[in-house]
């Protein structure tokens, strides 16, 4: 697949294939980017923030990013721009560039998915422990249409995103070819 063009939307929280977020958006530049994907598939790249990257030289977005598409939007009550987003595929950015309003674009290619053979057992108590936070915090689960906590790839992924893991080890995990490694970690965490 050849590198595609998107703009780039770095935050602090993370959001990986099949994930949905709601954001809030105020500033011009990122209104833009909104008006422009509605206009367009409604797609651009959330990417995770690096602390200790150089702003100036745009090393502060880490180069693996999820392709986000906007599922709704709504005027919030204090004016703003509120916009529903469910994540599609991890990309990797390959280059940055700054436009004149200060919104980066990325030239991006899809990643390849993780491979997952994973067995009931070890996938069992994870998926037990999701329910019970998606239970206790029903906001949550509000975001999703349908709760696939028998896809275990998408138990990881919600793991990976609500876990207080720094940027760096996401994007370590999420640069290998299976889950092998993030499975055995978030396993070690949750126990």
């Amino acid at each position: 697949m050849q590198d595609v063009v998107l703009p780039l939307f770095p935050l602090s929280a993370h959001l990986l294939p099949g994930g949905h977020m709601a954001l809030r958006i105020f500033e011009p530049r990122y209104v833009r980017m909104v008006k422009e994907a509605c206009a367009g598939d409604g797609c651009f790249v959330l990417c995770m923030l690096n602390s200790r990257g150089d702003l100036s030289k745009n090393e502060h977005i880490f180069p693996i990013g999820t392709l986000c598409k906007i599922i709704d939007f709504d005027l919030l009550e204090d004016g703003l721009l509120g916009i529903k987003v469910e994540g599609q595929y991890c990309v990797r950015v390959n280059s940055i560039a700054t436009e004149e309003d200060g919104l980066r674009t990325g030239a991006v290619e899809r990643i390849t998915d993780w491979t997952a053979e994973i067995d009931d057992g070890v996938i069992e108590p994870l998926r037990d422990k999701l329910q019970l936070i998606y239970d206790k915090y029903p906001e949550i689960a509000r975001l999703y249409p349908e709760l696939k906590f028998s896809e275990p790839l998408w138990v990881i992924y919600r793991w990976l995103e609500l876990l207080p893991v720094d940027a760096a080890n996401k994007q370590a995990f999420l640069s290998e070819q299976n889950c092998d490694k993030v499975l055995n970690y978030i396993n070690d965490l949750v126990r």
